[in-house]
C-alpha cells in the first residue's frame, strides 16, 4: 500500500488506517479480544501499518489490545492515540501520555491527538495554550513524534496551531457526512495538515448491510446516530441503490467504493474499524480501487442527495457533548 506523509512530519501513514474504537468494547456489542487482535494483525499483514486508538476506548483496553497485536512489529507500524477532554491540563496530558505509553507497550507514540476540544462532555475548560505546551514538551522529549487534534472546528484548529505544529485533524467524514469539506478541507490543504476521517463508512451504513427495516440492539450506539433515523435513513438507502452499479462495475463492495472515494479527496485518509480478519483484509483492498474523475463526480452527487438534506447540526450523534 502506498504511504503518505502525515502533515509536514517525517511520519508515513497508510491511506487506510485501522480503527480500534471497537477494541475497547465499551458501547459495542459482541466484541471478543482474540478476534480483535487477529483483525488488527490481519490488517497489518494486508498492508495497513497505521493504527488509531485512544485512552478513552475501554479506559485503555483498546490500547492494550493494539499492543498485544503489534508489539513484535512496533518498528514497522505507526501508533496514533488520543488524550480525552477531561485530561487537558498540563500535568494531566503528561500523565495520560505515560499511561498510553504503558498500555501500548512502547517508548514513543507516533501521533498524539487531543480527542475532543476542552469543555466537551462537561469537562473543565482549559486554555488550548496550556494543553499545547504539554504536547510540545512531550514532543521535545521524544515521547510523541507529532501532534494532532480530533473533533476540532476550523477555528479551534487554527487557534491550536498558534501554539505548535498540528499535523493532523480527525473529523467524522464520509460520503454521507461531509461537514469537513465546508471549512476544514481548505484549511488543511493550505496548511498541509492530514485529514484522518473517522466513521468513513458512516458506522456501517455505507456497507449496505443494514436494510430499510433493520433494527439495532438497544445498546448499539447507532441508535443515536442521526443518519440512521427517519428520512435520513430512507434517503441513505436510496443512495446506496444508486451506488451499487458502480461498485459492481469495479467488482468491489459498497464499503470499498466509499473508502476509495474518500481517500481520493484532498489530504484525506480513512480510519476504518474491523471486527474480524475478513473485514480487515477487505478494508485494505480499498486502496487499490481506481475511480475516474467522472466516477468520483457521480459518487459525489449521490452522496449529496443525503447530505444536502441534513440539518445544520455538525455532530453526528445525539450524545450529550
Amino acid at each position: 500500500m502506498e504511504l503518505r506523509s502525515l502533515g509536514t512530519s517525517e511520519i508515513k501513514i497508510t491511506p487506510v488506517i485501522m480503527g480500534t474504537w471497537q477494541a475497547g468494547k465499551a458501547m459495542w456489542v459482541g466484541i471478543e479480544d482474540a478476534e480483535t487482535i487477529k483483525a488488527i494483525r490481519a490488517a497489518f499483514e494486508a498492508g495497513i501499518t497505521t493504527v488509531d486508538t485512544a485512552e478513552v476506548y475501554g479506559k485503555g483496553h483498546s490500547e492494550q489490545i493494539v499492543a498485544q497485536a503489534l508489539s513484535d512489529v512496533r518498528d514497522r507500524v505507526v501508533y496514533a492515540t488520543k488524550v480525552f477532554s477531561n485530561h487537558l491540563k498540563h500535568d494531566q496530558v503528561i500523565e495520560a501520555c505515560e499511561r498510553s505509553l504503558q498500555n501500548l507497550n512502547t517508548d514513543y507514540i507516533d501521533l498524539y491527538q487531543i480527542h475532543w476540544p476542552s469543555g466537551s462532555y462537561k469537562s473543565e475548560v482549559v486554555p488550548i495554550e496550556e494543553t499545547m505546551s504539554a504536547l510540545n514538551t512531550l514532543k521535545q522529549q521524544g515521547k510523541i513524534r507529532a501532534i494532532g487534534v480530533s473533533n476540532f472546528s476550523r477555528t479551534q484548529l487554527a487557534e491550536a496551531a498558534q501554539y505548535g505544529r498540528i499535523d493532523s485533524v480527525q473529523p467524522p467524514y464520509s460520503l454521507f457526512w461531509r461537514w469537513a469539506e465546508k471549512d476544514l478541507t481548505p484549511y488543511c490543504v493550505e496548511n498541509k495538515i492530514s485529514i484522518l476521517a473517522y466513521s468513513p463508512l458512516a458506522q456501517g451504513l455505507l456497507t449496505g448491510k443494514f436494510g430499510p427495516e433493520h433494527k439495532f440492539h438497544p445498546d448499539d450506539h447507532r441508535n443515536k446516530n442521526r443518519l440512521f433515523q427517519g428520512e435520513n435513513y430512507v434517503r441513505a438507502q436510496q443512495a446506496l441503490d444508486r451506488l451499487r452499479p458502480i461498485a459492481e462495475k469495479h467488482q468491489v463492495s459498497l464499503a470499498n467504493l466509499a473508502i476509495a472515494w474518500l481517500i481520493a479527496q484532498p489530504q484525506t485518509n480513512a480510519i476504518v474499524g474491523a471486527r474480524n480478519t475478513e473485514q480487515a483484509v477487505a478494508n485494505a483492498k480499498a486502496a487499490d480501487v481506481y475511480l475516474s474523475p467522472e466516477e468520483l463526480q457521480e459518487i459525489d452527487a449521490i452522496g449529496k442527495s443525503v447530505t444536502d438534506r441534513l440539518d445544520e447540526n455538525p455532530v453526528m450523534w445525539n450524545f450529550d457533548v
